[in-house]
């Protein structure tokens, strides 16, 4: 079947979008904005492969809402889900039993909160979505983008969306539907952190030379309904330190908003040494704290999610463009860490960049490379905002939670005061994730708690409250470069960590009945497309690749 060749039907757009998350929606808007000023028209489409815009999108979160000022300055008035402004930000650092609040005057002012308002990005969103379609943009959901198209020149010409029906063998099923072609001018890419298309052009056009390795953290996410009289909205709650050791870096978040909604959190960075460790198991423990069980006690759980996150900042992010497109949002890497944001600079990279097509596209040109979006990074706020921030990860990763957190914290106020200069200079990070994962014989298993069903569960019913699906008669989209890997290398040299640092259940490792001959399972309908297997398997030996499209989680109010 992958060496047949298929006819397909094609479309042809001035732009193509791959993803209809924050970045994604914010360049097609940006795009017939600039086109109703010009007075002129510029046919946009933007592929989602979840079965609807908002769908697969995961965030704490608090959102900056400088970019969506510049993009829709009447947000307020349209409705835009922004309801429950920030009125207390607290950062504190945890001991197994106590806690110790830092002042915020400690703390670099690019921390403060003040201005920021706590909300579900995947409920705005959906609420861009709206915005975009009423300008014209043509949005396929259910629709993953499979594969790259280029030109005879090698440019990007598109991509193949809407492939149907293909069975787990590879034969056509009675269903089965080719797709079709979507090709551009221009084609922007905006799958969010390690997207799969992203990581064929990264390598394809070298866009990562001369370049810091990405690096990750997994975010793992809870909605509660939590009791009235334990309802704080606008209480904003950060964490460091238990359960994580010192050289494990990572931390928690817990955001009051809406009617009687708190959503909670664990990052942990996924540079941890310990193939023992389980950032699901270790965010199940650190609700038991007295500094969060309180808040639960009482309380429902109503949602749960999971997705990586870019964690390596300026030194990591590739070249932006090349022929024929360009990489926008998380799928080149703007997370500011030490904020914990990034949706305010996916959406100004999606902007930029839909600037620069279309002054391409008003001046007759195609395929060719936007050198003006790249420069226009560079000049803008986000590399600032990069900028500020770019030693805090090394730091970490290098000294550990404490001296790491104080060095970075001294090296933010540095650039902030001095115009972004720091006596380190611009660190660099090293190892990749996977390549940091120690053997297994250097450490020790951790013992975690078994779920009481109150404030900590198994990872099978948390799947459950994600609304994950997949039709079961697919290729699998967790591919195995060697089948043999994760029984003769994985698990006697690093107990199989597949096991542990999935958050979704769909590693496993069974035995027979005498508990021998040890067979590797994966059990791909759990999956939540986090990418985490993709990211931390020390052998690098999975690689996820989309699904059919609209499979996956369908997360509402996360």
């Amino acid at each position: 079947m992958a060496n047949e060749e298929i006819a397909r039907d094609s479309m042809e757009y001035d732009v193509v979008i791959i993803g209809a998350g924050p970045a994604g929606l914010s360049a097609a808007i940006r795009l017939k904005q600039l086109a109703a000023q010009a007075s002129s028209e510029i046919t946009v489409a933007v592929l989602e492969k979840g079965v609807e815009v908002g769908a697969h999108i995961l965030s704490g979160a608090v959102i900056d809402p400088v970019s969506l000022n510049e993009l829709i300055p009447d947000w307020k008035e349209k409705g835009a889900p922004l309801d429950t402004p920030v009125t207390e930000d607290v950062f504190k650092v945890l001991g197994p039993a106590g806690a110790a609040a830092l002042p915020n005057f400690l703390l670099p002012p690019l921390m403060n909160n003040h201005g920021n308002y706590i909300a579900s990005l995947s409920n705005l969103t959906k609420w861009l979505g709206t915005q975009a379609e009423a300008l014209g943009v043509e949005i396929y959901p259910g629709m993953a983008a499979s594969a790259p198209v280029f030109d005879d020149q090698g440019a990007l010409k598109g991509v193949v969306a809407g492939v149907f029906g293909i069975a787990k063998g590879g034969n056509k099923k009675p269903d089965f539907q080719p797709g079709m072609e979507l090709h551009g001018k221009y084609v922007l890419v905006a799958e969010g952190a390690r997207g799969s298309l992203s990581k064929v052009l990264q390598s394809k056009y070298h866009l990562n030379a001369k370049r810091d390795p990405q690096k990750y953290g997994i975010g793992i996410k809870e909605l509660w309904e939590v009791l009235p009289e334990k309802h704080k909205p606008g209480l904003v709650l950060h964490t460091v330190g238990w359960p994580l050791d010192d050289k494990t870096g990572g931390g928690s978040f817990m955001y009051h908003w809406g009617e009687r909604f708190v959503s909670v959190g664990f990052v942990v960075h996924l540079n941890y040494k310990n193939p023992y460790l389980s950032p699901f198991d270790e965010f199940q423990r650190h609700k038991l704290h007295p500094e969060l069980s309180p808040y639960l006690e009482g309380g429902k759980r109503i949602a749960y999610g999971a997705r990586a996150i870019t964690e390596g900042g300026l030194q990591s992010v590739p070249q932006l463009a090349f022929p024929g497109g360009a990489l926008i949002g998380c799928s080149a890497g703007f997370v500011n860490v030490p904020r914990i944001k990034g949706t305010h600079n996916a959406m100004k990279t999606g902007m930029l960049a839909a600037e620069s097509a279309f002054q391409a596209i008003r001046a007759g040109r195609q395929r060719d490379v936007l050198f003006d979006y790249e420069e226009a990074y560079r000049a803008s706020r986000v590399h600032k905002d990069l900028l500020l921030v770019r030693n805090a990860k090394p730091l970490l990763s290098r000294f550990g939670t404490f001296w790491g957190g104080f060095a970075g914290m001294l090296d933010m106020w540095t650039t902030t005061l001095l115009g972004g200069f720091s006596f380190w200079g611009t660190l660099k990070h090293g190892k990749t994730d996977a390549a940091a994962t120690e053997k297994a014989k250097k450490h020790k298993p951790i013992v975690y708690p078994k779920p009481d069903g109150k404030l900590t569960f198994d990872k099978l019913s948390s799947v459950y409250l994600s609304n994950t699906n997949h039709e079961e008669d697919q290729p699998a989209h967790l591919t195995l470069k060697d089948p043999s890997v994760p029984i003769k290398v994985n698990l006697p040299e690093y107990a199989e960590p597949a096991t542990r640092y999935c958050p979704a259940g769909v590693y496993e490792v069974l035995y027979d009945e005498a508990g021998n001959n040890p067979r590797f399972q994966i059990n791909a309908q759990n999956c939540v497309h986090c990418k985490t297997c993709d990211i931390k398997d020390p052998s690098q030996n999975i690689i996820w690749v989309t699904p059919e499209g609209g499979g996956g989680p369908n997360y509402a109010n996360l």
